[in-house]
């Protein structure tokens, strides 16, 4: 067994264990559990005998599930060591995914996928936190984007995978796929993933009161913005693609392959980044993203530099998370999983909230408004960055 000075030690030599492979496998199951179903909603609808809408529904319950869930299950689960929490939240997701083969009808199926967003944040959130002690003070948040790399490559190769799986052969094998890969995760979890020393654990109410901090809710808002200027676009961006620019649907596919490898540099870079200055990398990428947006009001209606624009939008999007995720357990001490997993929490708060301002946009202006209203929600994140960065400056943290 490593001891974590070891595992330091080891971790200045080399920056990246291998150990941190097996939380990057982990976030490559749970994100291609979560975005899969987009592929084959049509033939769940089908199977199943419901309503493309009412399948739709299987993606709007996962998100709230972990929104809502993910904190509670985390408190809940304090005091069990981390390592085994990955393993017991790894076999809860490979269960769930098996329920959703199994599933007779879209009862069940709603269950199972209600059990694997049960694991979704907690599993990132804990999932962070040992990330950060797998590696040097100064590597954490490259050691987070590595893990969340995971989560990218999902929707490069995962999603695509996915959605041929079940195309060919049953939206059911997707899943069973999925769980396959949940089961590599945990024995990569068990043979690779030392036992770190725990310190002591704040009681809940500790943990509670960490979280509810004026300074950490700000900054988790910060998320929930940024989030919902990415997704009011993103959740749209098929129809934005084909009526706005003018490409043909299939072409939209490739795109998106696209849009994810912008997405898997970016998230590395800002690892990267997030190491070097914190704050100011926060700062500067949803700066970065604010100017990426408006200039997609103009680049929209060109083919080329529409898919250049999206390119570089989905790198800088996701270049800001590692950041945000090593800022927000900093800022409570006494809790970082919880404050990790609700990072995540605010994220899906965000992503729920920018497709219901998207849909309105729509509705009551145009697709074409979609990249303004995008920059102006980015723009509120970065206007509580500065307040939270000001904050810093002028009241020392707590303790």
């Amino acid at each position: 067994m490593l001891s974590q000075p070891a595992v330091a030690n080891k971790a200045t030599a080399r920056s990246f264990p291998i150990s941190l492979i097996s939380l990057t496998v982990g976030a490559f199951a749970i994100g291609m559990t979560e975005f899969v179903i987009m592929g084959i909603l049509p033939n769940v609808a089908e199977d199943l005998n419901v309503s493309i809408p009412a399948a739709g529904q299987l993606i709007t319950m996962y998100a709230l599930g972990v929104a809502v869930w993910a904190p509670i299950l985390t408190l809940l689960t304090q005091k069990i060591p981390e390592k085994k929490l990955l393993c017991l939240l790894m076999g809860l997701f490979i269960i769930g995914n098996i329920a959703a083969v199994l599933s007779p009808n879209y009862a069940v199926l709603m269950t199972a996928r209600l059990i694997t967003a049960l694991t979704h944040g907690t599993f990132f959130g804990v999932g962070a936190v040992i990330a950060s002690k797998l590696v040097s003070p100064d590597r954490r948040a490259a050691a987070i984007s590595m893990m969340m790399a995971g989560l990218t490559i999902a929707n490069i190769i995962g999603v695509p995978l996915g959605t041929y799986i079940g195309q060919n052969w049953g939206w059911r094998a997707s899943f069973g796929t999925i769980a396959v890969v949940g089961v590599v995760t945990l024995i990569g979890i068990m043979i690779f993933i030392p036992q770190l020393k725990q310190g002591k654990v704040a009681s809940m109410s500790q943990q509670i009161k960490a979280l509810t901090s004026p300074r950490l809710l700000t900054f988790l808002t910060i998320g929930v913005f940024g989030n919902a200027g990415l997704f009011a676009i993103f959740t749209y961006i098929t129809p934005l693609l084909v009526n706005v620019t003018g490409f043909e649907e299939h072409s939209v596919t490739w795109i998106l392959i696209l849009f994810g490898f912008g997405v898997t540099i970016g998230n590395l870079i800002g690892g990267r980044l997030a190491d070097w200055k914190l704050m100011p990398s926060i700062l500067g990428i949803y700066f970065t993203i604010c100017v990426i947006l408006v200039i997609f009001n103009f680049t929209m209606y060109n083919p080329i530099t529409a898919v250049i624009t999206i390119f570089l939008w989905g790198g800088a999007s996701f270049a800001v998370f590692s950041g945000m995720q090593v800022r927000t357990m900093s800022l409570a001490k006494s809790a970082p999983a919880l404050a990790s997993t609700a990072s995540h929490s605010a994220g899906n708060l965000g992503n729920a909230v920018g497709a219901f301002v998207g849909g309105m946009v729509i509705t009551h202006l145009s697709l074409n408004a979609l990249p303004w209203v995008g920059a102006l929600l980015v723009a509120v994140a970065l206007g509580l960055g500065f307040v939270c960065y000001f904050w810093d400056k002028r009241v020392p943290e707590e303790a």
